[in-house]
């Protein structure tokens, strides 16, 4: 047996069939519907050991293995069968391990994700827990403080009354004993009377109870703002950031601590490089973290200062000359000066009314829309925004304790950890 041929039909390609000078040419071909025929002309050209690479190429649908097997029995080539079988063994090994791994690996990714799904859900029940604690309390203290305001003015009324019913018995009393007396100048013939008889008129006397009308309104109004005030300061302080400063932007009358998280004013000019990155007229110092994009916050204390300034700047501020600070020049800042007096530091700026001032300031920045924020962290309230910023550049932390003042300006500016709201 040379080869297997296909009887032509019309299109110079044949299907597979057992053909051999044995077998009888009267007898119809063997077949397979379904199956694309191989070119005959490319079957004659086959070597016999290339018969099972030319099926496999040409019959990769699902009946391959079972069509050349069946042509290979009748062509009685065991030899190519087993090795048919061997490859395909192999090949169908292979195949199955990739598809373990493959599938293995899909696993793997599922219980990854389920991970992070149920870290993400712990988070979120914390949260959830730690703001609906805050509500409670928040909730308790307003109501603790209603309960106390309407007892104060039941309380008043109540006092109002009593002095008026002990007045009333006052008078009462005096009129008893004018009376008394009345009776006994009457049995000694005689109308003298020790004591005049009350004159007040307690006819226009009432008691005027106090009003409640719009007494719990105005409490619960009071607290949804501080609710929202505290929600809208832990939706900023999920973007803390760690801040660092940067000692190769501070000037040489600032003072660090080790740890780069608090800043100072000296007496002590230091002997330091003068480097492009530092302020060489103005007690400024910058942050080593830079932000290009997406929001960022972190909050400094102020606790103890009477002149400051914070906010962000552009990374190509001026360092070695004295500008003032505004938009313009690449500050973003929030500015305290004698005490009491806030503003951003411009000097079309109108001051703040923040008495009795914050202690701690938080400072939120969404690069993208273009806002920078300041907030009393400990009142969670807003301070100020600037709003419809265009940012280009970098943006950098910034800080200035401003001059110590002979020691009234002493403390320092101090970086702290964000400890969320409500907490």
């Amino acid at each position: 047996m040379k080869c297997f041929q296909t009887p032509r039909n019309g299109s110079g390609s044949v299907g597979p069939v057992c053909s051999s000078s044995g077998c009888s040419p009267e007898l119809p071909p063997d077949t397979v519907p379904g199956l694309p025929p191989i070119k005959k002309g490319y079957l004659k050209k086959t070597k016999s050991l290339n018969i099972v690479d030319v099926m496999m190429q040409t019959y990769t649908l699902e009946r391959c293995m079972e069509v050349t097997s069946k042509i290979l029995e009748k062509i009685q080539r065991n030899d190519l069968l087993q090795r048919l079988i061997k490859d395909w063994m192999r090949k169908t090994e292979v195949e199955d391990q990739e598809m373990i791994q493959e599938r293995q690996l899909k696993i793997q990714e599922i219980r990854e994700l389920v991970k992070i799904s149920k870290d993400a859900a712990d988070r979120e029940k914390a949260e959830g827990v730690q703001v609906f604690t805050a509500l409670i309390e928040s909730a308790e203290r307003g109501l603790k403080e209603l309960l106390k305001e309407i007892q104060d003015k039941q309380e008043t009324t109540e006092k109002e009354a009593e002095d008026f019913i002990r007045d009333l018995e006052q008078e009462i009393s005096e009129l008893k004993k004018r009376s008394s007396e009345l009776n006994f100048h009457q049995s000694f013939s005689s109308l003298s009377l020790t004591n005049d008889p009350p004159n007040k008129n307690w006819v226009e006397v009432r008691v005027h109870p106090p009003s409640y009308e719009g007494t719990v309104v105005r409490a619960v109004t009071q607290l949804a703002e501080k609710m929202g005030k505290m929600l809208d300061m832990r939706r900023v302080q999920q973007f803390a950031v760690d801040v660092t400063l940067d000692p190769d932007t501070a000037h040489p009358k600032l003072i660090l601590t080790d740890d780069r998280k608090q800043v100072k004013h000296g007496d002590d000019w230091k002997k330091l490089p003068d480097n492009p990155e530092r302020f060489s007229k103005c007690v400024f110092v910058l942050a080593e973290q830079s932000f290009s994009s997406g929001r960022f916050y972190f909050e400094v204390q102020v606790k103890g200062k009477t002149e400051w300034d914070l906010g962000v700047v552009r990374e190509s501020v001026d360092r070695k000359g004295i500008l003032a600070m505004s938009t313009k020049n690449g500050f973003w800042t929030l500015v305290l000066r004698n005490e009491n007096q806030y503003s951003t530091g411009e000097k079309t700026s109108t001051l703040f009314d923040l008495y009795p001032g914050p202690q701690k300031v938080g400072v939120f920045v969404d690069y993208e829309e273009g806002l920078v924020s300041f907030y009393d962290v400990d009142a969670a309230a807003l301070i100020y925004s600037f709003t419809g910023c265009c940012f280009k550049e970098k943006l950098y932390p910034f800080f200035s304790p401003y001059l110590n003042n002979g020691g009234r300006n002493s403390a320092p500016l101090i970086i702290c950890p964000v400890s969320r709201a409500g907490r």
